[in-house]
């Protein structure tokens, strides 16, 4: 099993577009259903860091889920540019947090299997601070 299955449907994500990068096809299938089945658009999935800084540059992304390590390039440049562009990314994979640069210590890191409640929470998270923004 890829994830924890069990969903808290209290959490809604309507309104949100979510660029998702992993290049594992179970794992992306999995966080691209659940994000849609709680309201997301899903952006994506992009298998690769080119294909996800071509979304990142051509989308209107509100968040965005990123495997660190997708087919053997790391994804801090494609974060780079998200961050540039106000855009929070949520790290989801199996290194533990020392692989992070300093710059992105402070951000959301969900360890694989990834918990999809922890997920929703984290995107909602950055749907609240939107709207706040908004106000």
């Amino acid at each position: 099993m890829t994830t924890q299955r069990t969903m808290d449907d209290k959490v809604t994500l309507g309104g949100m577009r979510v660029l998702v990068v992993e290049d594992d096809y179970f794992i992306a299938a999995e966080i691209c259903n659940t994000l849609r089945a709680h309201g997301a658009e899903v952006v994506g999935p992009s298998p690769d860091v080119e294909h996800g800084l071509r979304l990142a540059k051509s989308e209107r992304i509100d968040c965005a889920v990123l495997d660190i390590n997708l087919q053997g390039t790391l994804a801090f440049n494609l974060a780079n540019e998200l961050r540039e562009r106000g855009t929070p990314a949520i790290f989801a994979t199996g290194y533990d947090g020392s692989v992070l640069p300093g710059e992105f210590s402070g951000s959301v890191r969900l360890e694989k299997p990834v918990n999809l409640n922890a997920l929703l929470r984290a995107v909602q998270t950055f749907r609240t601070r939107k709207s706040e923004q908004a106000s």
